[in-house]
C-alpha cells in the first residue's frame, strides 16, 4: 500500500505539474509581451559593418568568431520575439472568427459586423507588426551566421591542405634546434636576472618555508601517492568478501592514481610560482606543467584500467601478459607525448618560430606517436588470440549477440588507427604539416576517450549486477547497461566532434537548431514538444495502469463475474485509456489534430493496402472482448488445433495444446472461421468409445456389458443416461459404440482409456473375441517372380485351386 500511495501522489503531483504549465507559459507569454524591443537601428548599422567585411575577407578568423557571437547574440534577442503578443493576437482571432467568415468579393455584411471587423483586423496587424520585423531581423542575422561559418570552414579547409617546408630537409634542422635552444636558454637567463634581483632574492628568502612545505608535500605524493592508491586498488579487487559494487569502488578508489600525482604537480607548481624567479617564458613552462602532469597519469591510469596486470579483470581477459605490458607502455607513453607537444607549440608561438622550425621540432614526436598508434591497431584490433583463430581480442563472450557487433566496430577502429598511424608521419614528412597533426592527435584524443568509455561501461555493469543482484553473464544480456551505455556514447559524441575540428560554435549552433525544432506537415516538432508529450503520455499511461490494477485486485474480485468477463473489462479500460493518454498529450504538446487528421488521411490508404490484415485483426480482437464467444481458460478447436485459450490480446489469441505447445491464432480466424468451443458456459461433454466384437457374438449381452461399463464409471452422468449403439456389421466385426455425457469434458482422454482397460477385462471374463483383420495373399504365377520353371527351395509357396475344364 506504501508504494501504490507513493505512485499515486507522484502521479498526482506530476498531473498538477502540468495542469498549471498552461498557466505558466501564458505567465511567460505575458511577461514576454512586455519585453522591450530591440534597437533596430543599431542592428542595422552593425549587420550592414558585417556584409561589408565578409565582401572584403578582411577580418582574421579571430575577427570572425568575435563577430559570429555578436550575431548569436542578436539572434537570440529576435528569436526571443518572435512570440510577443502572443495571447493578444490569439484572442483578436477568436474574436474575428467570432464575427463569421468575411464575405465574398463584391458582397456585403452588415454595417455594425464589417466596423467591427475593420477595428479588430487593424488592432492584429499593428499587434503582428513587432513579430513580422523580429522575424525578418532573425533570418538576416541567421543568414549572416551562415556565412561566417562557410568563410570560416573555407580558410580552415585551406591551411589544412597547405603544403609546407618538409621536417626531412637537413637544412633546417640547424635553424630549428637553435630556435629551441634560444628558448630554454632565455628560460634560463630569465632566472638568472631575477635571482640578481635584490627584492626578488629578498622575498624568496622570506618565503622559503612555504616553498620548502609545498616542495616536500609535492615530492611526496609524486613518489609515493600513485604507488599507494594502486596497492589499494588491488587491495579491494583482492577482497573477496566484498562482492557487491567491488568494481564501483576498486574505480573510484583508482582515481587517486591520477588525483594525488596531479595534486602533486600542482603543488610543485605553485611552489615554483611562489619564488617570482620566474619570467614570461618560465610562467608559459609552469603553467603546462598541470596539463602535462594530467596528461601522463591520465594515460597510464587508463592504461592500467583497461589492460591490468591481473588476467581476470580488464576489457581484454583473454590476452597474454606480456601484451597486456605492451599495451600498457604504448598508451602511458601517449600521455607525456601529448602533453610535451602542447609544451613546444605555446613555446613556438610566445617565441614566434618559423614555420619550419616547428615542422622540424613536431615531426620526432608526430612519428614516435604514428608509430605506437600502428602498434595499437595492430596487436589489440587486429591481433587473434592463442587458440581463437578467428575471434578478435576485444569481443563479448560467445554467444552474446554484442559480440559481432564488438567484433566489427574493433576491426573499424583498428583498421582506422593504423591508416592515421602511417598516414600522420608521410603527410608531416611531404609538408602537410597542418593535416599531419589533424591526422595524430585527434586520433589520440579519440583514443583515450573510447578508453573512458569502455571503463565507465564496465562501472556501470558492475553497479547494475550488484543493484539486481545478477550473474556477470545475465547482466551483459540486459538491456538497462546496454542503454546507458548507448546514453553516454551520446553525450560523448560533441567531445568527438570537438577533438576533430568542430568549434564550440558549431555545437551551439546545432543546439539551437534542434531546440527550434522542425515542422512536418503543418505540425512542430521541438524538444520541448516532445518532452511535454512524453510526460503527460507517461503519466496518463501510468493512470491507466493504476486503474487496471486497483480493478483487478479490489474492484473485480467481489463482483459475479466470471474471468473472460474481467479480462474483457481490464483489457477495454486499458485500450480506451491509452486512446485518451494518447489525445491529451498530444492536445497538451499544442499539435493541431487536423493537421494529423490530414496526415492520418494520407496515411489511410497505404494502410488500407498494406495493413489491412493487421487492420482485420485489430478489429476482430475488440469483437472477442465484447462479445466473448471465447474465454481465457477455454478448450476449443480452431484451424484443427485443439487447446486451452491462454491469452487474448487485440492482434493475435494464444492457445496451448495439450502437447504444451503454444499456437498463435490470429483473431480474424476466430471471428470468420468455425471454432468448437468444448467449456463455454459449462463443462459437460460426450465421450465415444467404438468397440468390435467377433461374429457369432451374443448382442445383447455386449450391449448390457457395455451398459455396466459406462453406468459404473464415476464421471458419466445419469441424466441423460448413456447409451449403447450398435452401429453396423463390419468387415471383420460386429460394431458398437458408447455414448455417454461426462460431467467434467476435460479427463474425457482419461474416461476414454478406463473404459477400454474395462471392456478387455470384462470381454476377457466372459469369453467374448474381439476379432482383428487378417489377410491371405495368393500370388496367381510365383514363377515369374523366379525365373521360368524354378522355384526357391526354402519358399513354400501354395498353389491355388486349379479350375475344372468343363465336361462335355
Amino acid at each position: 500500500m506504501r508504494r501504490l500511495a507513493t505512485v499515486l501522489s507522484i502521479c498526482l503531483f506530476a498531473f498538477i505539474a502540468v495542469a498549471m504549465g498552461p498557466y505558466h507559459l501564458q505567465t511567460m507569454a505575458s511577461a514576454q509581451d512586455a519585453a522591450p524591443l530591440p534597437d533596430y537601428e543599431a542592428w542595422r548599422n552593425f549587420a550592414t559593418g558585417v556584409e561589408d567585411d565578409l565582401d572584403s575577407a578582411a577580418a582574421t578568423t579571430a575577427e570572425l568568431e568575435a563577430i559570429r557571437n555578436e550575431l548569436a547574440s542578436w539572434r537570440g534577442q529576435f528569436s526571443g520575439l518572435q512570440n510577443i503578443n502572443n495571447s493578444r493576437i490569439s484572442i483578436l482571432n477568436d474574436q474575428i472568427s467570432a464575427l463569421g467568415p468575411a464575405p465574398a468579393e463584391g458582397a456585403a455584411e452588415p454595417e455594425l459586423v464589417a466596423i467591427r471587423r475593420a477595428e479588430l483586423t487593424a488592432q492584429l496587424a499593428e499587434l503582428q507588426a513587432p513579430r513580422l520585423k523580429a522575424d525578418e531581423a532573425f533570418l538576416h542575422a541567421d543568414g549572416l551566421i551562415g556565412q561566417v561559418d562557410n568563410l570560416i570552414r573555407e580558410r580552415e579547409a585551406k591551411r589544412l591542405l597547405e603544403l609546407g617546408p618538409s621536417p626531412l630537409n637537413p637544412t633546417l634542422w640547424l635553424s630549428a634546434f637553435n630556435d629551441l635552444g634560444m628558448s630554454v636558454a632565455a628560460i634560463a637567463d630569465e632566472v638568472a636576472k631575477a635571482w640578481n634581483d635584490a627584492e626578488r632574492r629578498s622575498y624568496f628568502a622570506n618565503n622559503l618555508l612555504v616553498t620548502g612545505f609545498y616542495l616536500l608535500v609535492a615530492v611526496v605524493l609524486l613518489a609515493r601517492g600513485r604507488r599507494w592508491m594502486e596497492r589499494l586498488t588491488n587491495y579491494v579487487h583482492s577482497k573477496r568478501k566484498m562482492t557487491r559494487f567491488r568494481e564501483t569502488k576498486a574505480f573510484l578508489v583508482s582515481l587517486g592514481q591520477v588525483l594525488l600525482p596531479v595534486a602533486g604537480i600542482v603543488l610543485l607548481t605553485a611552489a615554483l610560482s611562489s619564488t617570482r624567479l620566474f619570467g614570461e617564458r618560465g610562467t608559459i613552462v609552469l603553467a603546462n606543467l598541470p596539463v602535462l602532469g594530467i596528461s601522463i597519469f591520465l594515460a597510464r591510469w587508463l592504461a592500467l584500467r583497461l589492460f591490468p596486470k591481473d588476467e581476470s579483470q580488464g576489457i581484454a581477459r583473454s590476452m597474454d601478459t606480456g601484451k597486456r605490458a605492451e599495451l600498457r607502455f604504448y598508451i602511458g607513453l601517449l600521455g607525456p607525448l601529448f602533453g610535451l607537444s602542447l609544451l613546444l607549440l605555446d613555446l613556438a608561438q610566445h617565441d614566434d618560430y618559423s614555420i619550419a622550425s616547428r615542422a622540424v621540432l613536431a615531426f620526432p614526436v608526430l612519428v614516435v606517436m604514428g608509430v605506437i598508434l600502428f602498434r595499437l591497431g595492430t596487436v589489440i584490433f587486429l591481433t587473434q588470440p592463442t587458440g581463437a583463430p578467428s575471434e578478435m581480442v576485444l569481443q563479448a563472450p560467445e554467444g552474446e549477440s554484442a559480440g559481432d557487433l564488438r567484433k566489427s566496430m574493433g576491426a573499424i577502429f583498428g583498421r582506422a588507427m593504423v591508416v592515421f598511424g602511417i598516414a600522420g608521419p608521410l603527410l608531416g614528412a611531404v609538408g602537410y604539416n597542418t593535416a599531419a597533426v589533424y591526422f595524430i592527435f585527434p586520433t589520440v584524443l579519440s583514443i583515450g576517450l573510447i578508453g573512458l568509455l569502455l571503463v565507465l561501461q564496465e562501472v556501470i555493469l558492475d553497479i547494475y549486477s550488484s543493484a539486481t543482484r545478477k550473474t556477470d553473464e545475465e547482466t551483459r544480456q540486459a538491456l538497462m547497461p546496454v542503454m546507458i551505455g548507448f546514453g553516454l556514447v551520446l553525450l560523448s559524441l560533441p567531445v568527438f566532434a570537438l577533438f576533430w575540428g568542430a568549434r564550440v560554435s558549431d555545437l551551439l549552433e546545432v543546439w539551437s537548431k534542434f531546440k527550434q525544432g522542425f515542422v512536418v506537415a503543418g505540425i512542430p516538432i521541438s524538444p520541448v514538444v516532445l518532452l511535454k508529450l512524453a510526460i503527460v503520455f507517461s503519466i496518463g499511461f501510468g493512470l491507466t495502469r493504476l486503474a487496471q490494477r486497483g480493478l483487478r485486485t479490489t474492484v473485480l474480485p467481489k463482483t459475479k463475474i466470471d474471468a473472460g468477463g474481467r479480462t474483457a473489462i481490464l483489457s477495454g479500460l486499458g485500450y480506451v485509456g491509452v486512446f485518451l493518454s494518447a489525445v491529451v498529450a498530444i492536445t497538451s504538446a499544442g499539435i493541431d489534430l487536423s493537421s494529423l487528421a490530414i496526415v492520418a488521411g494520407a496515411l489511410s490508404v497505404g494502410i488500407g493496402f498494406g495493413l489491412q490484415t493487421i487492420v482485420s485483426n485489430f478489429v476482430s480482437g475488440i469483437i472477442l472482448l465484447i462479445e466473448r464467444p471465447i474465454a481465457e481458460g477455454d478448450w476449443i478447436e480452431v484451424a484443427g488445433q485443439n487447446g486451452i485459450v491462454r491469452d487474448i490480446s487485440v492482434r493475435s489469441t494464444r492457445i496451448e495444446t495439450f502437447d504444451r505447445t503454444d499456437v498463435i491464432v490470429p483473431n480474424a480466424d476466430l471471428v470468420s472461421g468455425v471454432v468448437t468451443n468444448w467449456t463455454r458456459g459449462n463443462l459437460i461433454g460426450r465421450v465415444r468409445v467404438p468397440v468390435g466384437v467377433a461374429y457369432g457374438t451374443d448382442t445383447r449381452k455386449v450391449e448390457k456389458i457395455l451398459m455396466e461399463i459406462a453406468e459404473d464409471h464415476p464421471l458419466v452422468a445419469m441424466n441423460p443416461p448413456p447409451a449403447v449403439v450398435f452401429m453396423e456389421f463390419g468387415p471383420d466385426s460386429l460394431n458398437f459404440e458408447i455414448r455417454a455425457i461426462l460431467r467434467d469434458v476435460n479427463f474425457v482422454l482419461a474416461t476414454r482409456s478406463d473404459m477400454n482397460h474395462e471392456i478387455a477385462r470384462r470381454f476377457a471374463e466372459e469369453g467374448i473375441e474381439i476379432p482383428f483383420a487378417q489377410r491371405d495373399i495368393w500370388l496367381r504365377n510365383p514363377e515369374a517372380l523366379f525365373g521360368q520353371g524354378r522355384k526357391p527351395e526354402n519358399l513354400d509357396i501354395p498353389t491355388p485351386p486349379q479350375e475344372e475344364e468343363p465336361k462335355t
